[in-house]
């Protein structure tokens, strides 16, 4: 009897690839940062050859669009089946969706925000990636619950757009000092206290005005 083929588990090894590589460069982004990850430290830690990344991605930004699709669209993706089945209030919604980030805090691509804003002053490329790839996304579906508040006459008239940097500044200031100054010394705050705060001042200034 013949031995079995090696063909299909090296196809299957092929198949993984991009998915092993996509992974390997988002430990190495959030270890080093964008500008100090070079594709070949992220081919030995794929377990490739550095030509094997150029069969995948043409460049290191775009190996970086793929590492926000890897760990960020499944988590905007769960945020919009939120607000896709919730038959509740705006105000609960809002805060359905506040719980779900400050799970995402506790992530390692909380990281990725944080070397955005560090880096994208010397790659612009990446700024323009998360912009595509991740803000219009999350800026659509928050200011979306915020129009539906108003339409419903939950929450008084308002541009929605212009509340979605209201609810979210607070957990990206949470992530940012959680994720550097907290890594090495005690926060005197905690998080999640932080945003219930933040949440109650938030949905008090959104309510409607009463006649006196």
């Amino acid at each position: 009897m013949s031995a079995p083929s090696p063909a299909r588990p090296r196809a299957r090894r092929k198949d993984a690839r991009p998915a092993e590589i996509t992974a390997a460069a988002l430990d190495l982004f959030v270890e080093r940062g964008f500008a100090a990850t070079k594709l070949e430290d992220v081919a030995a830690r794929a377990g490739v050859g550095k030509g094997t990344i150029y069969l995948y991605f043409p460049n290191k930004a775009e190996l970086f669009r793929a590492v926000l699709r890897l760990g960020w669209l499944p988590n905007l993706e769960a945020a919009e089946a939120i607000v896709a089945e919730h038959t509740g209030s705006a105000a609960e919604l809002l805060r359905k969706l506040a719980a779900h980030a400050l799970r995402i805090i506790d992530s390692p691509m909380i990281a990725i925000p944080k070397l955005v804003l560090a880096e994208s002053g010397n790659f612009p490329a990446i700024a323009r990636l998360y912009v595509e790839e991740v803000g219009t996304r999350a800026i659509r579906l928050f200011a979306g619950v915020i129009a539906r508040g108003v339409q419903r006459g939950e929450f008084r008239p308002i541009e929605p757009t212009a509340v979605v940097p209201l609810f979210g500044a607070p957990f990206l200031a949470m992530a940012l000092l959680k994720h550097s100054v907290g890594r090495h010394a005690p926060l005197p705050f905690d998080p999640a206290a932080v945003i219930e705060t933040h949440l109650d001042v938030l949905l008090r200034g959104l309510a409607p005005e009463r006649s006196p």
